[in-house]
């Protein structure tokens, strides 16, 4: 299958190299690792075990990549303004993108510009981090679920779950996208900003009662909101956060995606992780006033 990364972060990185490992033909849109990775290849260290591709195809224009078979997309939302026109060289007829990217909206801009047929979307619980250009540290987890927008489980969805599970990435297909959107929230939202305003990990959060009763707090708001629109069944609230926290307490000292963009100073993605799924719930009568706090105190500097 001929693939193309789109956002090639952490997450990107990552989940090329295991594609391209297991024999995918991949690409990979790269900026501030493109003489890296295009002159000494990529390097992945893993709790599973570390590996190096010597030969990387790295472009620096998606233009220059062409037509591809999946798009797989892990820009930071912050910069959905370029997406649409970094994905159009890549599309032809039979072209599916999968964005893996955080929070609410992402296949939408996609469906206006392609067709909600053409897109699939997908949750990610990755831990990885970028080193040095041309470095990408898998630290824990990294399952997958992904759906069609259109929703229902469709048997793309199913030969591209086969993908990953081939090259060793755990991938469900599942038929209710928007659930597992609001589930992946319920973990997004309290982590990565709590440890974004604190500039403290995750396992210094729940180590501390009181931050670890807003982190419930904060997850119960998400949940209500979730189950708000309509999903094919419930979010089971208490015990689907008390998995959420036995599986964080288990990443030992995690340092969330927002967390490091805020310390680095970058861009933070406010509107897809808090501001759509705001709007979201109110529209179905949910208000998320502790979510809402969160997300005004991020704005202050984000």
């Amino acid at each position: 299958m001929r693939i193309a990364v789109i956002g090639a972060g952490a997450l990107g990185l990552y989940y090329g190299a295991m594609l391209q490992r297991a024999g995918q033909q991949v690409s990979f849109l790269l900026r501030r690792d493109f003489q890296a990775i295009t002159q000494g290849g990529l390097s992945v260290t893993s709790p599973a075990g570390d590996f190096h591709l010597d030969q990387v195809a790295g472009f620096r224009d998606s233009a220059a990549i062409g037509p591809v078979d999946l798009v797989l997309v892990g820009l930071k939302t912050f910069a959905n303004d370029r997406l649409v026109d970094l994905v159009r060289p890549l599309m032809t007829g039979d072209t599916a993108v999968l964005t893996l990217q955080n929070g609410l909206g992402n296949e939408e801009l996609l469906a206006d510009a392609f067709g909600a047929q053409r897109v699939l979307g997908g949750i990610a619980f990755l831990c990885s981090n970028r080193g040095e250009p041309g470095e990408v540290h898998h630290l824990g987890q990294g399952p997958i679920r992904l759906g069609e927008f259109a929703g229902g489980l469709s048997a793309r969805a199913e030969a591209i779950a086969d993908t990953f599970n081939a090259a060793g990435v755990r991938c469900e297909a599942v038929a209710d996208l928007v659930k597992a959107r609001w589930e992946k929230l319920v973990w997004n939202i309290p982590f990565n900003g709590l440890c974004a305003l604190t500039g403290q990990p995750t396992d210094a959060l729940l180590a501390h009662p009181p931050a670890r009763a807003e982190v419930r707090a904060l997850m119960t708001e998400v949940v209500a909101g979730g189950n708000a629109q309509g999903l094919s069944a419930p979010i089971d609230g208490p015990a689907f956060i008390d998995r959420m926290i036995e599986l964080t307490e288990g990443m030992d000292a995690y340092r969330p995606s927002m967390m490091i963009d805020r310390l680095e100073g970058r861009p933070l993605e406010l509107e897809a992780i808090y501001g759509i799924p705001l709007r979201h719930a109110a529209a179905r009568g949910v208000e998320m006033p502790r979510v809402r706090m969160l997300h005004a105190l991020l704005g202050v500097n984000g």
